[in-house]
């Protein structure tokens, strides 16, 4: 057995994308046994992957919680631990653990964080980067190869696909809210995830810009189509905004943003086509084979792998990828998105039954 164990907790989307790593850690290591650490609100996202072998939950805020899982943890001597987590909490359970082979963050000898060589690529362009902070910007800023790309490439990996499992439970949950609402029969289905929290106003598709992609690509297929609106509990009057603009002018019907994960994961799964930020719901929409039109202004494009599965309508205005959270979004207009969206359905002509 080559016990392998990876921390990553971060952003949930982050915690999707990673698991693209798993294909190729059992490809080079055919005896391999994935133990994997994220924080309690990820635990879904990873514990369904037949590919990993147990999920430990972390609170990394809690001091009780970094005990009991380095303790669980130690019992084990790891074969390769990758710790992708800059935290200290995460560095600090990395150092503490008995490895053969360390990649990632961890503390160094004088108990200041740092990382190996083997994962500058990754981490060179963030918070702990040896070479500052101004220059780990710009490398960010001039990249332009994806997440998944640069982590199994510095890992010596194949790239694979990241994958989100759900239960039967969820998918009958989601099939029905398709009967309830009679999806099937309507034409296509469009999802519509246009929103992306409140850090990164944006990264968000206007309600009025929403409202026209829709009408856009429901005049295009003459009315045959079915939207789906997505978001997240601090979507909720956005949402229903989005509802109201809509209303009587396309056929839309509202998720619900107080979905558990793993019932989200199912309703995207509904999808011929989601429309989406940079966001969880892009890494969702992927994981769960998806058709995906994403749209970038702030954050980077090159950095999402759509694996054949989509394509990115980006931001053309001088300040794109620059971080800043009132970034021009101006040049993403309904128009381009929905010619996008147009363009993937096409790809889709039978619809998904899933």
């Amino acid at each position: 057995m080559f016990p392998i164990l990876i921390l990553k907790t971060g952003a949930l989307g982050d915690v999707v994308r990673t698991t693209a790593l798993v294909p190729g850690l059992r490809s080079l290591h055919s005896d391999a046994r994935i133990t994997w650490v994220t924080a309690p609100g990820a635990v879904d996202l990873v514990r369904l992957h037949p590919g990993v072998a147990e999920v430990v939950a972390l609170d990394a805020r809690a001091e009780a919680s970094c005990a009991a899982v380095r303790t669980r943890l130690a019992a084990t001597r790891w074969s390769w631990l990758i710790s992708l987590d800059d935290e200290e909490p995460l560095c600090a359970l990395a150092s503490a653990l008995g490895a053969e082979r360390l990649s990632g963050a961890h503390l160094d000898a004088h108990g200041r964080r740092a990382y190996t060589p083997d994962v500058g690529p990754w981490f060179d362009m963030g918070l702990l980067s040896i070479h500052g902070k101004a220059a780990a910007d710009r490398m960010k800023i001039e990249n332009r190869r994806s997440h998944p790309e640069i982590l199994t490439s510095m890992l010596g990996l194949s790239m694979g696909k990241p994958e989100l499992h759900v239960e039967p439970r969820h998918i009958e949950a989601a099939r029905a809210f398709a009967e309830r609402h009679a999806l099937s029969g309507h034409g296509p289905i469009v999802g519509l995830n246009t929103g992306a929290g409140g850090r990164w106003r944006s990264k968000m598709l206007s309600v009025e810009r929403t409202a026209e992609l829709a009408e856009r690509v429901h005049s295009a297929l003459g009315g045959a189509v079915t939207f789906v609106l997505f978001g997240g509990a601090d979507e909720r009057e956005r949402n229903a905004d989005i509802v109201r603009a809509c209303e009587g002018r396309v056929r839309l019907l509202d998720a619900g943003v107080d979905n558990a994960l793993l019932d989200f994961a199912a309703r995207v799964g509904l999808c011929d086509v989601l429309v989406t930020s940079d966001s969880l719901a892009l890494h969702v929409g992927l994981a769960r084979g998806v058709r995906i039109v994403s749209f970038f202004a702030p954050t980077s494009a090159a950095e999402i792998e759509l694996y054949g599965q989509g394509e990115k309508v980006v931001s053309t205005a001088p300040d794109y990828c620059s971080y800043k959270p009132d970034a021009d979004t101006s040049s993403l207009t309904p128009e381009r998105i929905a010619d996008a969206t147009l363009r993937q359905l096409a790809l889709v002509p039978g619809g998904r039954s899933r």
